[in-house]
């Protein structure tokens, strides 16, 4: 098993090239020289089961892997119950969605902490968690994994150790670590290799090396200010990082095999090839 890589959603290039509809991303994926794609919820599962069987079909033939990100409404951390109930039903139709591409991983955003402490947020979160797993059982969708996602903002759920909380619930629950957003939230705070390699470590220790090897992750260079995450950048920025050759180093050295998913802005598919051609030269 190697790492697997790929865009969220669709590039410049997608449209430039002519491509269209969702049934292209295939064909596109594949001539890009990826093998991942993640598809896009954020605003809403807008896509019918037919869609989603034929993608998923055409993705297999392909050998590439889909995930889905959730809608980024889900707020499992919220101080209103109905809230909280209705993020379960966002997850529920993510998940439902997910399995007819024949994927089996929806990246869902945690929520903020709001007006209440960090501590409450979590809980509240975890709570909410242990409510969708039982949720995907009762529907027979305990073959999907929920990847609760390291977020951008301060004022955000998703501190890595907040994300490992979560998914030391349940082995089902696969980390999403986005790495430029950990260097937002901290501002800047991912510059060495060791920086980077703390990431997978608290991983390995606090979830094993199973989920260490197989966890999910985005990429991109973020802006940030003094809150946090302000706006995605492409690999061509040179000011904000983080970089990504650590990364792929640590993934190597370690025999990973996880999903990079690459959130450039208008350039992810470009992106993705640039540290999956780095990582297949750290190979050789």
């Amino acid at each position: 098993m190697s790492a697997k890589f790929g865009p969220a959603g669709n590039s410049e290039s997608f449209f430039k090239m002519g491509y269209k509809g969702s049934l292209q991303v295939p064909e596109y994926v594949e001539k890009m020289g990826l093998d991942a794609f993640e598809y896009q919820c954020g605003r809403g599962v807008n896509i019918g089961e037919e869609k989603a069987i034929e993608l998923g079909k055409r993705a297999a033939e392909k050998g590439i892997t889909l995930s889905l990100h959730a809608p980024y409404y889900i707020s499992m951390s919220s101080v209103d119950e109905e809230k909280r109930l209705n993020s379960i039903n966002y997850i529920l139709s993510s998940a439902k969605a997910v399995k007819a591409m024949g994927g089996n991983r929806i990246i869902v955003h945690t929520g903020s902490c709001g007006k209440i402490s960090r501590e409450e947020a979590l809980s509240l979160a975890c709570d909410t968690m242990k409510k969708a797993l039982s949720a995907l059982d009762s529907e027979g969708l305990s073959d999907i994994h929920i990847c609760p996602e390291t977020m951008g903002k301060i004022n955000q759920l998703g501190t890595l150790g907040e994300v490992l909380s979560l998914c030391e619930l349940d082995e089902r629950l696969i980390p999403c670590i986005d790495f430029g957003h950990l260097n937002a939230r901290t501002l800047g705070g991912l510059r060495e290799k060791a920086d980077f390699a703390d990431i997978f470590n608290q991983i390995e220790n606090r979830l094993g090396e199973a989920r260490l090897k197989t966890f999910h992750s985005h990429f991109s260079k973020i802006e940030y200010t003094d809150g946090g995450e302000k706006k995605h950048l492409t690999f061509a920025d040179s000011v904000f990082g983080p970089d990504y050759e650590p990364v792929m180093e640590l993934i190597a050295q370690r025999n990973g095999s996880p999903v990079i998913i690459c959130e450039s802005d208008g350039t992810q598919a470009e992106d993705a090839k640039t540290m999956k051609d780095c990582y297949l030269s750290l190979l050789k």
